[in-house]
């Protein structure tokens, strides 16, 4: 099975096949130990092995360690080495707390609903571990493989807990915290590229010209240039252990990355390629210039399902001047200055860096190295807001918003706006919060447009997990929300404005006594008789005269909804009852059928009434008339029933 790549299949040449005889690795075997072990295989090309027969209960390492391999799989859903630790402890303390319980199960079949409960609730561990365990205990134990062979009972028992467990979302940073944090991290990186760009340019003066450099510089130079020539840092000749280590740690800092250096550095990468920290720790060296305008390379997304973890993605470059505001200019940085780290260790990682090895117990070229390749977790202690909280100016956050009072809470003397605080609490930075916040900032860029704003994720899980829990991607929503209404209601009331410049104003008569009354409105004897009667009266309002329309002179055909723009609609207390009927059954329907489409179809009638014809009354008057029952809508006179949403 020589052949790989594409182009070594296709018509007439068929997919290369295991030699006669192969069988795949069985996903349990037994261990040096003579116990039970399963071997994962991540899709990252991280390995591991985890010996089910070190832990207590011999009667349940059979069916533990099947749902281990299983979760952790070809077929599972835990595809990296991290993920699989995470699953072995998990498995690991449910053994071991099973195993100090009385009476303990022996075997599966011995498990109870108490000895879930007991689990869920025991007072060791914190609540978050407890309830991650419960998760992810049921996930092992939900194969079907896997499953029956537990009580129904402690099943149940499972599933009971966990259905009041809600993954709570991380918002993200406000316009100011957002602004501070990035313009924090690029100060940080443009020093942290100007320092080692000098330590490379008193090279390369040493190289061309030794004799321009005084003897300080020279001897300075000489020493960086064994550096970079051997990737070791040499000791002082004396001084105290703090003192080698602060000496050391300044004297590599000028040729190379350093752990310190990691912090503004990764948080810049993720606010300008707007990718999460998974992506940028495993960011690869290798890529491909395109024609100096674009970088193109492979880039890791975890969790997008197998065979989906990597996506070629072009990054913009930009001018040299603008290397800290574009991904590609920015990615093509961290290279540079990741060079010499990354010769000496021999990654393909792009994050390398020198680091004082007395606590790893390494020394020389082996203090180089590439901390992500092997294990994402070294991400823990990489401190990024401690970076943001000991920097000489702090990123602080935002003050709480104050609450608001109410008039009568309100001090007489107190102003209506009273301008916030300025923060002092430093700010807590995580790439969650950063990817949530850059997530957010793209999609009002977009217009709110999910489909175009989804960039490293799913429509849906851009809103679930990044735009909907924050704060003020929320209060922007809302802001576009109630200006599009506003723009809404306006467009309908100027196309009722036009109509009725063309067709006349309907005619209002808030309160008649008598036809007398009518007639005193400037209506004819018989148009007022006939409205008194009730005779003239349409689906909402009354027509004055059907036969001849304002803008034709023929009779009308037009709907009863474009009555209420028309010079011949005449409306009287009357009338009340059924224009709030029709006013509920219109917001009913706005419920059901799309903003637009409501606006366009009944948008102009609805504020007609609203604005025009219900200001005629008074609000007693249109109250009184609510707190009666209201007739039917009678929509079907404008709508065919199978037409309505």
């Amino acid at each position: 099975m020589t052949r790989r790549g594409r182009g070594s299949t296709g018509p007439g040449r068929p997919s290369a096949l295991p030699p006669g005889g192969y069988r795949a690795p069985e996903p349990v075997h037994e261990g040096p130990s003579g116990g039970l072990t399963v071997d994962f295989h991540g899709d990252d090309g991280r390995r591991a092995s985890y010996d089910v027969g070190t832990l207590p209960l011999p009667g349940w390492h059979p069916l533990l360690a099947e749902a281990l391999a299983l979760r952790i799989g070809p077929s599972g859903g835990i595809r990296t080495r991290t993920g699989a630790n995470t699953s072995w402890r998990t498995l690991s303390r449910w053994a071991r707390f099973l195993a100090k319980t009385f009476p303990s199960p022996t075997t599966p079949g011995d498990l109870t609903r108490a000895h879930v409960e007991a689990f869920h609730t025991r007072a060791d561990t914190a609540l978050g571990t407890r309830r991650k365990d419960m998760i992810e205990m049921r996930l092992q134990f939900a194969d079907a493989h896997v499953e029956g062979r537990l009580p129904a009972d402690a099943w149940d028992a499972f599933n009971r807990r966990l259905k009041r467990v809600e993954a709570k979302a991380v918002g993200g940073y406000t316009h100011g915290e957002l602004d501070r944090l990035t313009a924090a991290a690029r100060a940080d990186t443009a020093r942290i590229a100007r320092r080692i760009r000098t330590g490379e340019q008193l090279l390369h003066r040493l190289r061309e010209d030794p004799g321009e450099l005084d003897p300080q510089a020279r001897e300075r130079a000489e020493t960086l240039a064994a550096m970079a020539t051997s990737g070791e840092v040499p000791w002082p000749a004396s001084g105290s252990r703090v003192g080698h280590i602060a000496w050391r740690g300044e004297l590599a800092s000028q040729l190379f990355l350093t752990w310190r250096d990691l912090a503004p550095l990764m948080v810049l990468l993720a606010l300008v390629t707007e990718r999460n920290g998974e992506t940028l720790k495993e960011l690869p060296a290798k890529h491909r210039v395109l024609e100096d305008r674009a970088v193109e390379l492979v880039a890791v997304k975890r969790r997008h399902g197998a065979r989906k973890w990597f996506e070629t993605v072009t990054w913009e470059i930009g001018p040299k001047e603008r290397e800290l505001h574009t991904p590609g200019g920015l990615y093509l940085l961290l290279l540079e200055l990741t060079a010499r780290s990354r010769g000496f260790c021999g990654s393909s990682s792009a994050v390398c860096f020198w680091r004082n090895g007395l606590k790893a117990g390494v020394t020389g070229r082996d203090e180089h190295w590439a901390p992500f390749a092997l294990d994402l977790d070294h991400g823990s202690s990489m401190g990024l807001s401690q970076w943001a909280a000991t920097r000489p100016k702090p990123v602080l956050a935002d003050p709480p918003p104050a609450k608001k009072k109410s008039q009568a809470e309100k001090p007489k003397d107190e102003p209506d706006k009273v301008p916030p605080p300025s923060g002092s609490t430093p700010l807590q930075v995580t790439f969650n919060k950063i990817k949530t916040s850059v997530d957010a900032r793209r999609t009002r860029q977009l217009g709110g447009h999910l489909p175009s704003s989804a960039k490293s994720n799913t429509a849906q899980v851009l809103f679930t997990n990044y735009l909907k829990p924050d704060e003020s991607t929320r209060e922007w929503a809302e802001e576009v929300i109630t200006e599009a209404l506003a723009d809404a209601e306006q467009a309908a009331w100027d196309a009722h404005a036009i109509a009725v410049g063309r067709r006349g104003e309907p005619t209002v008569i808030p309160d008649p006594e008598s036809p007398q009354d009518l007639e005193a409105s400037g209506l004819s004897p018989q148009t007022a008789r006939e409205l008194a009667e009730g005779a003239l009266d349409t689906a909402w309002t009354a027509c004055e005269d059907y036969e001849h329309h304002p803008e034709t002179g023929a009779p009308c055909g037009d709907s009863f909804l474009a009555c209420f723009h028309c010079g011949n609609c005449l409306v009287t207390r009357t009338h009340l009852p059924k224009l709030l009927a029709l006013l509920d059954a219109l917001g009913t329907l706005r419920e059901r059928m799309s903003e637009d489409a409501w606006w366009k179809r009944y948008g102009p009638a609805w504020v007609a009434v609203r604005r025009d014809i219900l200001a005629k009354f008074t609000p007693a008057e249109v109250d009184k008339v609510r707190q009666q029952p209201l007739p039917d809508a009678l929509l079907d006179l404008v709508e065919a029933p199978w037409e309505q949403p």
